[in-house]
C-alpha cells in the first residue's frame, strides 16, 4: 500500500510541477497510449474499455485544441484542423467500435506526439 501511495504522490507531483512543455509531452503520450488500448479493447470486444479509451484520447485532443494559442499564425489553424479531425475520426471509431478507424489514426497521433518531441528537443538546444 505504502508503495502505490508513494506512487501516486509522485504522479500528482510530476504533473503539478511541470512545465507546459513537459504537460504536453504528457499529454501527446497519454493519446497514444490510450489509443492503443481502446483499439484493442475494440478487438476484445470489451465495448466499455473501448469506450472509456477512446473517450480519454478525445478528450486529450479537446485540451489540447482548447490550449492552442490561435494568434500563433497560419501553422496554428492548421494544427487545430488536424486536431479536429482525429477527435472526429476517434468519435466514429468509437460510435462504430471500428478498428479499421483506429488503425488509420493511431499512425496520425504517433506523429503528433513525435513531432512535439521533436519541437521540444529542438527548443532545448536553441536555449
Amino acid at each position: 500500500m505504502y508503495g502505490a501511495n508513494g506512487y501516486n504522490v509522485y504522479k500528482n507531483n510530476s504533473v503539478n510541477y511541470a512545465s507546459k512543455g513537459q504537460l504536453l509531452l504528457m499529454l501527446v503520450d497519454g493519446a497514444v497510449k490510450y489509443s492503443k488500448i481502446g483499439r484493442q479493447a475494440i478487438i476484445d470486444k470489451d465495448i466499455k474499455k473501448a469506450h472509456e479509451n477512446i473517450t480519454r484520447t478525445e478528450d486529450i485532443f479537446t485540451e489540447l485544441m482548447v490550449s492552442l494559442d490561435q494568434n500563433a499564425g497560419e501553422w496554428a489553424k492548421q494544427i487545430f484542423a488536424v486536431y479536429e479531425f482525429i477527435k472526429y475520426q476517434l468519435m466514429q471509431a468509437n460510435i462504430k467500435k471500428d478498428v479499421a478507424i483506429m488503425d488509420e489514426i493511431i499512425p496520425l497521433i504517433e506523429d503528433i506526439r513525435d513531432t512535439w518531441y521533436e519541437a521540444d528537443k529542438l527548443a532545448k538546444v536553441a536555449r
